[in-house]
């Protein structure tokens, strides 16, 4: 049974012309495009299409990189003849999807999920399996049998997605602030992390700049710390403890999402794949290659949506 995604609009008679695989997230916004018979016409990129940043960011992402795709055969009009599956970081809050899909272009067909969803399908070609993802934010999830779908993780970035880049990032700025009261040693992470939130914030003073930084800290801004985290592994041991915590939050999330089934596990991300030398033996076991990406994925949510007969 194919697995169907959680928000789905479509206008009756509308026949498409373009089948749209949209992968977005905190950072990045991927888009492929087909024809019917999944002949490639075009690709293309814009930055963030996480709903958490709003639906008009989203919606503008999506079309900056809809239009890097097909360029000037795009005009006005060209919406009513798109089918378009989503895979959008957020998806999974009903006010926020809502939101999204009251904001959405008169398209011939709408399928709406999460990133992680998006990217499960794409991993394992729409067959049973597991993914990780640790990137901006992170989120575990699973398809098995009879189409069942399990998610762990993925609760946000101000209060969960264990392991991501924002959370290295929230980690980071912690250790900083304790680092300047005295509570531990301030070695080359805290130097690092200091010297980017005055070089960022404008002030001078150290207590000034780490409070002038977090107050216009963004999931962007946090996950952008994380490689200082990765670059003075080496020589600050807090640093080095922070990846080895991340990798223990990802073990975790690995081990609960699989309870047991012993499900090939497809890890995504650059966290996830920077962090995969220190993961449990046991989850890097289970790694395999991803059979295709989350554009793919999305691709087949619209095509779940649009060719299943009942629909």
């Amino acid at each position: 049974m194919p697995i169907q995604a959680r928000h789905l609009l479509r206008r009756p008679g509308a026949t498409p012309r373009w089948w749209i695989g949209v992968d977005g997230g905190g950072t990045h916004t991927r888009l492929r495009c087909t024809d019917a018979a999944g002949q490639l016409l075009g690709e293309g990129q814009a930055g963030a299409s996480a709903l958490g940043q709003g639906p008009a960011q989203a919606w503008a992402a999506v079309d900056t990189a809809l239009r890097a795709a097909l360029g000037q055969v795009f005009d006005a009009d060209a919406w009513a003849h798109c089918a378009i599956g989503l895979g959008l970081s957020g998806a999974g809050s009903p006010v926020l999807a809502q939101a999204f899909l009251d904001a959405a272009p008169p398209c011939a067909a709408l399928a709406l999920d999460t990133d992680g969803v998006a990217a499960l399908l794409g991993a394992h070609g729409g067959q049973p399996g597991a993914l990780l993802i640790a990137g901006t934010g992170s989120v575990g999830e699973a398809l098995l049998g009879e189409g069942r779908h399990r998610r762990v993780g993925g609760w946000g970035w101000q209060i969960g997605d264990e392991g991501s880049g924002a959370w290295l990032g929230r980690q980071a700025i912690q250790h900083t602030q304790r680092a300047l009261d005295g509570r531990s040693p301030r070695g080359a992470l805290a130097a690092a992390v200091l010297a980017r939130t005055q070089a960022l914030s404008g002030q001078t003073g150290e207590r000034e700049a780490v409070l002038a930084w977090c107050a216009a800290g963004s999931q962007r801004a946090y996950a952008d710390l994380a490689p200082l985290v990765f670059e003075h592994a080496g020589a600050d041991p807090a640093a080095e403890a922070l990846l080895q915590a991340a990798a223990r939050e990802l073990d975790a999330l690995a081990q609960a999402l699989d309870g047991g089934a012993g499900l090939p596990l497809v890890l995504s991300g650059s966290v996830a794949l920077r962090l995969q030398p220190r993961l449990a033996e046991a989850v890097r076991a289970r790694g395999v290659a991803p059979q295709a990406d989350a554009q793919d994925g999305a691709l087949q949510l619209i095509r779940n949506l649009l060719l299943s007969p009942e629909r």
